[in-house]
């Protein structure tokens, strides 16, 4: 059975890579149990599940994988919430304070996490996010981020064999 990240990144399972990949498969299994946990949580905090499913296609869409951006947006329009829509886009903005405020972090999070300081956790406060939020967004950036660079590293390995 082929999980996201192998189906993702195009890797025949009868192929080198899709052996090796075998090999290491308590890996991808983790992978998948942390997309859901990140991606749909029982207890979403302040960050709803279509919202977790609009950052999610927009860090992808800011780094060009609009395969994986379109995954999250089969989740974002099976939300039946589509207030957030627009945030799933690099420039998409809500007109709420608050969730702009998040969109601009998981932006800062995906194109350039080493810019990220103490102040820009102030600004996420100074919008009423609420520190477990907080660590919530970190989590989600952290998590697509890792699937991104994964699915871009096995396309890499598949055009090497």
């Amino acid at each position: 059975m082929t999980n996201l990240i192998e189906t993702l990144a195009g890797v025949p399972p009868a192929s080198k890579l899709g052996e090796a990949l075998k090999k290491r498969a308590e890996i991808l299994r983790l992978s998948e149990a942390a997309h859901d946990a990140v991606l749909l949580p029982r207890d979403p905090g302040g960050l709803s599940h279509a919202l977790r499913a609009a950052l999610a296609a927009r860090m992808c869409r800011h780094v060009g994988n609009d395969e994986l951006a379109a995954h999250y947006d089969n989740y974002l329009g099976h939300s039946g919430d589509l207030d957030v829509a627009p945030l799933a886009y690099p420039d998409g903005k809500s007109g709420e304070t608050r969730l702009d405020a998040i969109a601009r972090h998981a932006d800062l999070l995906t194109v350039a996490p080493r810019e990220a300081t103490r102040g820009d956790i102030e600004a996420l406060k100074a919008a009423s996010v609420a520190e477990p939020d907080i660590v919530r967004l970190a989590e989600l950036a952290a998590f697509v981020n890792y699937q991104l660079r994964v699915v871009a590293g096995l396309k890499v390995l598949k055009g090497v064999q």
